[in-house]
C-alpha cells in the first residue's frame, strides 16, 4: 500500500481483481487494470472517477504500480495510453519497459 500523506491518494494492489485501486479520503478514486505473468505486467486500462480528476489519482496509480513492478523485477508493457504517456514523461521508469526482440535467425 502506498500512502503519500493526508489528502493524498492511497493505492493498493488487488491481485484477486487484477487491478490497482486508489482511494482519496476514503472514497474510490480510480483503478488500473493489469495482466501479470511471472516476468511481465501489462497495464491495460486506467480510469479515474470524474469527480476525482485533477487530483493526481492517475499519477499515483501509475507510480505505485511501477514501483511495485520494479520491486518484483517485472518488465512493463503499457498498453494503456495513460501509462505509456506517463512513462514517456518520467524517463527514470523507462528501464522497466518490456522490449520484445525476435530471437529468430536465418
Amino acid at each position: 500500500m502506498i500512502e503519500v500523506g493526508q489528502g493524498s491518494p492511497v493505492v493498493v494492489d488487488r491481485p484477486d481483481a487484477k487491478r490497482y485501486e486508489a482511494t482519496l479520503d476514503g472514497e474510490r478514486a480510480g483503478i488500473a487494470d493489469y495482466i501479470r505473468t511471472h516476468e511481465l505486467i501489462v497495464f491495460t486500462h486506467t480510469e479515474v472517477e470524474p469527480a476525482m480528476e485533477g487530483r493526481g489519482i492517475g499519477s499515483a496509480l501509475v507510480r505505485a504500480a511501477l514501483d511495485d513492478a520494479r520491486l518484483a523485477q517485472l518488465k512493463v508493457l503499457p498498453v494503456c495510453p495513460f501509462f505509456k504517456g506517463w512513462i514517456e514523461r518520467h524517463p527514470d521508469y523507462a528501464d522497466l519497459l518490456y522490449d520484445k526482440r525476435s530471437r529468430v535467425t536465418d
